[in-house]
């Protein structure tokens, strides 16, 4: 006979979280028969909300902030490190003024919320939760990026970035415990599961994989990352929801060690081999280097005899996640770094000057220009660019498909690929950096092929076939810093236009004119990757 046992799951030991009240307003302790009850009113939940969504969309926890710092200092970081954790601080400190969100794709927002079983709130939690959510998306100069399906094939943005996606738990006591998350397209689709056998579990196999697998996350998140791997599961989901939360700190403090009641733990040793296997790859902070990695989180979970989940997964350099609690002395929400300006050294550091490029000159001699020069060369972009995401190249597609001619825009201009967030009054652009290349991979050879997409930025790497292409046609890819689309806004963009499909709203088709626009080159005429030689 074995005796019962049961536990939580997942003990997180300790919460060392600094909070700042928002109200001692919508609760109240209330007796129910011998019992105490929390009595919160869901206006108090709207309100959470409000100021969680507000604050992670505009500022970053002091711990991630430190860590950018840390690269400055390190004189073992690349150049390409520390231009890419300099570019991120002077971001960080223009998004804190709250006008420019820290990334343009202000996210999906996710909720998953602890309910003690004495919490009486008389309503649809989830409901009141999305009215917050709601509101600051509203107020704020954020953007929609939920799609809704309205058939199988036809689709429309609900202008108002709902749905949201939240989940709530029950547990005891009488606290109401959160944690918000605004999670972007890039790092979302950078989550991985791979359904492995007790194979895995060995010293040489696990290495192996590692170093495999780290691979496929490559720079579109925008690194340097928090990363998460997850060991075992007692289902696919519950492995995937271990990395999400293990990637926003969320189990930081788990205990180091397993038992026979299963609880999850880290492995500290882990962590520490993963993290240099994800230095010595030299993928570094988007541009070759030490920093892939700001950190790493190494979680092992129970596991079904016949099953072996392991989920890999990113929290990207828009770093978005924040606690929040309910308790009978009111309600609080993390409190994230009001000052990122005191993590900027005084002088910037030291680079090479950079290339600087007319883009107000025909194509060909743009061309010309970009083929004397390496890849890696760092460049400063200067004139007009499109604007150009999935759905305006899909229409564009369907252009080529039906006969008609390639638009003159896609092919006189390089071509960004963005979507910006909503633009502050009295600013000529909202937040309007990079989105990840690698979903138009599929267009290049079509378009290189009819003078089209003939120089494209963006960020992240991006398949062969794109450098079949401009191999072929004589075309490059330029790679821009992924997360500071708030300084991009503010220091880089002059001017911003719709000039065709407006009806797709941030992703239409958009004319800018760009001053001193960072960005390397990636891909070239010649047949060279950067990546690829990594």
């Amino acid at each position: 006979m074995i005796d019962f046992i049961y536990q939580d799951p997942y003990p997180i030991l300790k919460d060392d979280t600094q909070y700042r009240k928002i109200t001692s307003d919508f609760v109240k302790v209330e007796q129910f028969g011998e019992r105490e009850v929390l009595t919160v009113d869901p206006k108090g939940l709207e309100l959470l909300a409000e100021e969680a969504l507000t604050d992670v969309s505009f500022m970053l926890r002091t711990t991630h902030l430190q860590k950018l710092r840390k690269i400055l200092d390190d004189p073992e970081a690349t150049d390409n490190d520390r231009f890419v954790a300099y570019n991120l601080l002077q971001n960080a400190s223009v998004a804190a003024e709250g006008q420019l969100p820290s990334c343009q794709d202000t996210g999906t927002a996710i909720v998953m919320a602890k309910k003690g079983e004495s919490i009486f709130t008389g309503a649809d939690d989830a409901e009141w939760l999305s009215r917050g959510i709601f509101n600051t998306y509203q107020k704020r100069n954020l953007r929609y990026s939920q799609i809704v399906p309205i058939s199988m094939f036809e689709e429309k943005n609900s202008g108002s970035n709902l749905p949201a996606q939240i989940d709530i738990y029950a547990k005891k006591g009488t606290s109401y415990d959160f944690l918000f998350m605004a999670k972007g397209g890039g790092s979302a689709n950078k989550t991985y599961l791979y359904q492995q056998t007790k194979s895995l579990l060995n010293e040489k196999s696990l290495d192996e994989f590692i170093r495999t697998k780290i691979k496929d996350l490559g720079t579109s998140a925008c690194p340097p990352y928090h990363l998460a791997l997850v060991i075992g599961g007692t289902s696919a989901e519950a492995n995937l929801s271990a990395v999400k939360k293990a990637s926003a700190g969320y189990y930081d403090h788990l205990p180091t060690s397993g038992n026979m009641s299963g609880q999850a733990f880290r492995d500290f040793e882990w962590e520490e081999r993963v993290q240099k296997i994800c230095q010595e790859s030299a993928i570094g902070a988007q541009f070759g280097g030490k920093y892939f990695t700001h950190d790493v989180r190494v979680i092992r979970l129970p596991r079904h005899a016949a099953s072996c989940p392991v989920g890999l997964g990113v929290s990207c350099s828009a770093d978005r996640n924040i606690k929040g609690k309910i308790t009978k002395d009111g309600i609080f929400v993390e409190q994230l770094e009001v000052n990122p300006k005191q993590f900027l050294p005084e002088t910037a550091p030291h680079l090479e000057a950079p290339v600087e490029i007319d883009l107000d000159q025909p194509m060909a001699d743009i061309l010309a220009k970009l083929s004397q020069y390496p890849v890696k060369t760092r460049l400063k972009l200067n004139g007009t660019v499109i604007v150009a995401r999935d759905i305006a190249h899909a229409k564009i597609k369907e252009l080529l498909d039906a006969g008609k001619p390639m638009p003159d825009y896609f092919k006189n201009h390089p071509v960004y690929y963005a979507g910006p967030a909503k633009t502050p009054d009295g600013m000529a652009s909202g937040s309007f950096g990079p989105t990840t290349a690698g979903r138009m991979d599929v267009y290049v050879d079509e378009f290189q092929k009819n003078g089209g997409s003939m120089i494209m930025l963006a960020k992240g790497n991006r398949t062969k076939q794109v450098t079949d292409a401009c191999h072929k046609y004589g075309g490059f890819y330029l790679g821009s810093i992924g997360g500071p689309a708030a300084i991009l806004a503010q220091d880089n963009i002059l001017k911003v236009e719709v000039v065709d499909f407006e009806e797709l709203g941030m992703e239409a088709v958009r004319k800018i004119t760009v001053k001193d626009f960072p960005a390397f080159i990636i891909t070239d005429d010649k047949g060279n990757d950067f990546f690829a030689n990594l």
